[in-house]
């Protein structure tokens, strides 16, 4: 089994106990994918890293890359922390999911540069207070491809226009023009403006996004279309998502519950 001591940038994706002191602690690296590092003695009073293998941690690290297996942190150069993501448990749990889609649409090992930088790019928006929902949503769209299911989202999928309204229909993978809408008795009924956010997340470059305003009814349609092309198309259930479901049906008891002054 092949090993060499690098730097390596990570997204610590999630870590998890190991033996009594260590811990296991799964990174996306820019440099080599989705790599899995055992860190010996994590958990001992005093331990030097312990501010760098924190979840929402992202930075610089030397490693011991095993092409295969097991892989070992030698030292962290320089990190820093998601504090608002760690510190809210709407933008974790956003955030979480967002992660697991990403450990779960790739194998380890597979160098994703790209994904790295998005993944990257939707924690900061998450963490500056933009619109959580929205960012996870652009995360679904474009992670779609690589679980082998890629809609046709800037043309009709039965003649190609590009010039009239839209629905979208799951039996054709991908959108219908109004002149095809009657091939699919079943086609979701979205509204225009549903429509034109799923196919703008589609290609949106997140280094493009600012600001994120998108009405309340629009991102309940988003989230219902997402929620029905991964059960149905896709068949991923992360457990990260079952608790976002739950999380969900909170906010509106929070956002109504009395509030008393001191």
């Amino acid at each position: 089994m092949a090993h060499h001591v690098t730097d390596f940038h990570g997204i610590l994706l999630f870590r998890r106990d190991y033996a009594e002191r260590d811990y296991l602690i799964k990174f996306l690296t820019q440099e080599f994918g989705k790599k899995m590092f055992l860190v010996r003695g994590a958990k001992k009073r005093g331990f030097k890293m312990t501010a760098d293998i924190l979840p929402f941690t992202e930075g610089s690290y030397v490693g011991d890359i095993s092409d295969d297996g097991l892989s070992y942190i030698r030292t962290a150069r320089e990190t820093t922390r998601f504090q608002e993501i760690g510190a809210d448990i709407f933008k974790n749990a956003y955030a979480t999911y967002i992660m697991s889609l990403v450990d779960t649409a790739f194998p380890d090992g597979q160098p994703l540069p790209d994904w790295y930088h998005r993944v990257r790019r939707a924690l900061e928006l998450i963490d500056e207070g933009q619109n959580a929902a929205i960012v996870t949503n652009i995360i679904e769209i474009q992670l779609m491809p690589a679980f082998g299911v890629a809609p046709q989202l800037q043309g009709c999928a039965v003649c190609g226009r590009n010039d009239l309204p839209f629905d979208y229909s799951e039996s054709y993978g991908g959108l219908l023009c109004q002149n095809h809408w009657n091939v699919d008795p079943r086609r979701l009924h979205l509204s225009q403006r549903t429509i034109y956010y799923l196919r703008q997340f589609s290609v949106i470059d997140l280094d493009r996004v600012h600001a994120i305003k998108v009405k309340e009814t629009t991102e309940h349609a988003l989230r219902q279309l997402m929620d029905e092309i991964y059960a149905s198309q896709i068949g991923v259930h992360p457990r990260s998502k079952r608790f976002l479901d739950q999380m969900q049906t909170w906010a509106p008891k929070l956002e109504n519950k009395p509030t008393t002054d001191d």
